[in-house]
């Protein structure tokens, strides 16, 4: 199993994340994509990677967007034939102990994706505004109704999949670059034919560091989600 976090600016969270994640799932490899941070984190990841061989790094041009760093670390899993893939945030919003749900999923159903719902009985946010909440109900409805995707929380990153099914897709198609890629691919993948299962967690919002998401990015989610989602039915309609 390979445990991918993708991470800019994150010295004050990944040594810490890192720990936890190496306490609650012992035999797990750790991947970090890192964007060339300016605070030390690449450098941390350096140094850590030869005191741990069970951690490794990958270290890109600044700007390259999130969705590609989950891409990179999705191709990097696939080429060394991992059997599951875990993405979580850098910032403990998905919490490490919780990944033990996501796995105990993958054993109890046969499901291609396991999806880290904050919007089942059981899950929820802690810390986050009302106007933020209202906003994100709304962009996972309006995601699913696009897109028709058979899950509640579209876009959360907390997931695991399994690589047999990330191998059959074309990464070259995925056109987000940023945070809508969490939309898109579970839009792709339940184009192939995958399956999906939700399991309950707690969002937590950060308590150290600062959120990468801004209006700009939040916009171009929007419009992407209604592009790929109107697209696909107009092409079943003709």
């Amino acid at each position: 199993m390979l445990i991918a976090v993708a991470t800019f600016n994150e010295i004050d969270n990944l040594p810490l994340l890192v720990a936890e994640i190496m306490s609650a799932v012992p035999d797990a490899d750790i991947l970090v994509v890192d964007d060339d941070s300016p605070d030390g984190t690449g450098e941390w990841c350096q140094q850590f990677s030869v005191e741990q061989p069970r951690f490794r790094s990958l270290h890109r041009s600044r700007g390259a967007g999130l969705g590609t760093a989950i891409v990179a670390a999705m191709k990097y899993g696939i080429e060394r034939n991992y059997d599951l893939f875990v993405n979580l945030d850098a910032d403990f919003s998905h919490t490490p102990k919780k990944i033990v749900d996501l796995l105990a999923a993958t054993h109890s159903t046969d499901a291609d994706i396991i999806v880290g719902s904050r919007y089942i009985a059981g899950g929820g946010v802690e810390g986050w505004p009302l106007h933020r909440r209202i906003m994100s109900r709304g962009i996972n409805l309006y995601t699913r109704l696009l897109m028709r995707l058979p899950v509640y929380d579209c876009s959360g990153s907390f997931r695991c999949y399994r690589v047999a099914t990330l191998r059959q897709l074309d990464f070259d198609s995925i056109v987000s670059k940023g945070y809508s890629f969490f939309e898109e691919i579970l839009w792709r993948l339940r184009r192939q034919g995958a399956t999906f299962q939700e399991v309950p967690y707690v969002y937590v919002e950060r308590e150290r560091g600062y959120s990468k998401i801004n209006w700009r990015e939040a916009v171009r989610a929007l419009y992407l989600i209604a592009r790929l989602g109107l697209g696909s039915f107009f092409t079943r309609r003709s």
